[in-house]
């Protein structure tokens, strides 16, 4: 017996019988030999660790673009903090922590420059295209990891992995009970990181935030974690899903509906987005009228995958850090100075 077939005979012995099973997964789309190490799921969380969308993700904004300070959270900073929490929800209600850690770490690789102002823009450039469906990140994620890591391969997911990415959203479900967690865990994170950030940013003051709402969460970003994860655990123990309890339930999603009449729409916080969805569109435009500008492996796409112009020409933008879009930018459209040697 090997390393692998030894963690799948403890997740039998350890997980609850609720959990997806390493053994029973759905499988990949192309069929692999299974390593002698790891089981199929934290083959994913390697995977995803280790490809460059995930890397660029420490340079992708969370909520405030570009902030000086060094302490404000990041695309990057924010995934690692869903996993965290997903992690321990998984490991009490005793489901598969490595699926639950590879969604996690795995759901906002598709997520553009600037946050969801570079979503936006993106998803108003295609819509004026034809493209009714516009930009979603959840999609964009699950295109990253079947389609334009490796070159064009992809990273070949099991299927529950790839489930969770495309499904974490607040308008859909995943099919694991693993994907659940992280759904849950990525509205956890962002409402109190986002909170702490806003406070920093002197957006917003613990005093500013309803009563109602602090009464069952707690008045600091420690309380309300603690608080929420507690119920999350507590509320899903036998049974045969992930939720919350109501009074839990409401006093969260009215605390994220503050937030975004307090921080995610508030004219300090997003006094630059304007221009980065300028920046956006002004090279959605330029890339769809010079496809030849594109990097090779984006080009082939095109014309070897036939995947249309608009969509590639989002997959190389939403690909992009914040600083990319800006060099990209200055690449093309600001003038360079001469320079010749006599």
């Amino acid at each position: 017996m090997n390393a692998r077939e030894i963690s799948e005979q403890n997740e039998r012995l350890i997980l609850c019988n609720k959990a997806m099973f390493s053994s029973e997964t759905a499988g990949r789309k192309l069929p692999e030999t299974e390593s002698d190490l790891r089981t199929c799921y934290q083959r994913d969380r390697d995977r995803i660790i280790h490809c460059k969308a995930f890397r660029r993700l420490k340079h992708k904004t969370q909520v405030f673009l570009s902030p000086e300070s060094d302490h404000y959270r990041t695309r990057l900073t924010h995934t690692l903090e869903v996993a965290q929490i997903a992690r321990t929800i998984a490991r009490a209600l005793r489901l598969n922590e490595d699926l639950t850690e590879a969604i996690a770490l795995g759901h906002d690789l598709g997520h553009t420059p600037y946050g969801h102002a570079g979503e936006a823009a993106l998803s108003d450039a295609l819509k004026a295209d034809g493209f009714e469906e516009g930009f979603k990140h959840y999609v964009q994620s699950l295109r990253v990891v079947e389609k334009l890591e490796k070159d064009g391969k992809g990273l070949n997911l099991t299927r529950e992995v790839r489930d969770g990415i495309l499904n974490h959203g607040t308008d859909r479900m995943p099919a694991t009970l693993e994907g659940r967690i992280v759904r849950f865990s990525d509205k956890i994170a962002y409402i109190n990181h986002d909170i702490d950030d806003a406070i920093r940013a002197h957006i917003l003051s613990e005093d500013d935030i309803p009563r109602e709402y602090t009464d069952i969460l707690g008045t600091t970003t420690s309380e309300r974690l603690d608080a929420l994860i507690h119920d999350v655990i507590y509320s899903s123990n036998g049974k045969a899903d992930v939720v919350m309890s109501d009074d839990m339930y409401c006093a969260m999603t009215g605390l994220r509906s503050f937030m975004f009449r307090s921080v995610y729409t508030n004219p300090t916080a997003k006094s630059e987005e304007v221009k980065a969805k300028k920046l956006l569109r002004e090279l959605y435009e330029y890339y769809k009228e010079h496809i030849e500008a594109l990097p090779e492996n984006y080009i082939n796409l095109i014309w070897e995958k036939k995947d249309p112009v608009n969509i590639v020409v989002c997959d190389y933008i939403a690909g992009m850090s914040d600083q990319y879009v800006v060099h990209r930018f200055e690449e093309i459209y600001v003038p360079h100075s001469w320079s010749y040697k006599e």
